[in-house]
This record gives structure tokens, sequence and C-alpha cells, in this order.
């Protein structure tokens, strides 16, 4: 049995995930990324190898991706995180033609082939306003934690309409709805309800097809998948492995150059 492996280095959190020759993930990892991206790499990576209970030589192949994938230095080689957000999400929704990839610094917009090969692609690359550090920015204004954001926000009855485009003046804008009496729920639905419009826009410039797979660490966020369903009025694909699919397209691109490596039998009996 073959086993791949791809480790996702984000701005925030690493990702790891070891698959088998089956493309079934056998062991997988999701640590805090810190300052030392070299060790957050390889933390994760013996992480994902303890949860498989394979061995490290029995990972023939190990491809980093993320804004880190240079840093993966035991790795063989790179794959960038669109390419690997696209693999993934069409291994695991087959019928993704769509993908919207929602990091701690950065959204991607992906439109992807049935195969899963990118076929077009945009990113926020000039502000962080449509990304996780937007709602980053809303949490530490109101001393909510990020993971209660959603389910908070959720609760809303008049959300308020929140205007600033930069991330900087997010918390500003935040607070001064609080001093004019708002609601914590009402301010935090009008912080997901922005990305959501933002995001939305962002999709239309490389063309909305269902099925669309919500991928990256917002993906836990209850509140923005609801908010984003509004705006786009269709049903997101979101798993519990969601979190993973830059790590899993890794993998999966591993277990590619494994598998195209091997020599037919028939080729080893005629040699």
């Amino acid at each position: 049995m073959a086993y791949a492996a791809g480790v996702d280095v984000g701005s925030t959190q690493t990702k790891a995930i070891i698959i088998n020759e089956d493309r079934e993930i056998v062991g997988r990892c999701l640590t805090d990324t810190g300052a030392n991206v070299v060790i957050a790499a390889e933390n994760s990576f013996a992480e994902a190898l303890k949860t498989s209970g394979i061995r490290e030589e029995e990972v023939e192949y190990v491809i980093g991706t993320g804004y880190g994938r240079y840093r993966v230095t035991f790795g063989n080689t790179q794959v960038t995180e669109i390419s690997c957000h696209a693999r993934g999400a069409a291994q695991m929704f087959p019928g993704t033609k769509t993908v919207l990839d929602m990091g701690g610094q950065d959204t991607k917009a992906i439109r992807v082939s049935p195969k899963g090969e990118v076929l077009d692609f945009c990113m926020n690359d000039k502000c962080a306003a449509g990304t996780g550090r937007f709602l980053g920015a809303a949490a530490a204004a109101l001393d909510i934690p990020l993971g209660e954001l959603g389910n908070v926000a959720m609760k809303a009855e008049r959300p308020v309409k929140i205007s600033t485009t930069c991330t900087v003046f997010a918390e500003s804008e935040v607070l001064s709805w609080l001093g004019k009496g708002k609601k914590i729920e009402d301010i935090l639905w009008g912080v997901h309800l922005s990305i959501a419009s933002r995001s939305t826009a962002l999709l239309r410039r490389v063309g909305i097809e269902d099925e669309i797979t919500f991928t990256g660490g917002v993906t836990k966020n209850a509140g923005m998948i609801k908010s984003l369903e509004q705006a786009l009025k269709t049903k997101l694909n979101v798993s519990d492995d969601s979190h993973y699919m830059g790590a899993l397209g890794a993998a999966l691109f591993a277990l590619d150059h494994i598998l195209a490596g091997r020599v037919p039998t028939e080729e080893k009996e005629t040699a």
C-alpha cells in the first residue's frame, strides 16, 4: 500500500493530510502556524503520522502548499494552494464547478473542471476585508472568541450595514455601532453579510456555477456559511474536512507522482 502526504502551511494554521493509494484519508492534523513556519510544518506532519499509525518511511511522496509551501523542508516539491484547493474540492465533492477558499489573509474564487483542474481564478490580493482576518478584528473589538462569532451573529434581528472596506478600520466601525447602542449580534451579522457580499463579487469575476464548494478555515463558522448561502441563493458544499482541502489536494498530487512512477507489470515481464 502506497501513502502520500500534503502539508498546507497557511498564514494562521497548518494542515497535514496523509492518504493511501485508494485516495482515502488515513491521517490528519491541524495546528497553529505560529512564528516558526518550518516547525509548524514538521509538527503537523508528525502528528498526522501518529493519527495514521504508519511510519514516516512508508510515505513515498510529500507535497507542500500554502503561503509557506517552500518551508516544508522535508517535502519533495510544492504546488500552489489554488491548484490544491481545486483538486481537493473535486475529490471530496465530484460535482464541484466553483470553489470559494476563505482563509485568514485572503479569499480565492476558483472555477474548476470535472477533474479538478483550474480553469480560472481570482483573489482579493489588495484587501483582507473579505477574509477571516476581518472576522478576527470584529471578534477582538467585541471580546468574543472567534469560534463563537457565527452562532452569536445568527441571533441577529436587525443587522447593521458595515461600510468599511479595510480591516484596519473594522474594529473602529464595530465599536462605533456598539456605542450607538446596537446589539452585538446585529453588528456581527452585519460583518458576516459584508464578507458574503465581497465574496460573491469575487466569485462573479470567475463565473458562478453550481456546485459551489466552500473551503478554508472559515468553513468552521456556521454564520459565514449561512450568510454566503443567502447571498448566493444556493447551498454550499461543506464538510468537516473542508478546512483540510488544500492539504488533501496536495496529497492527491503527491499520489499522482507515486502512481506515475510505477512500471506496469507487463512492461516488467518483457524487460
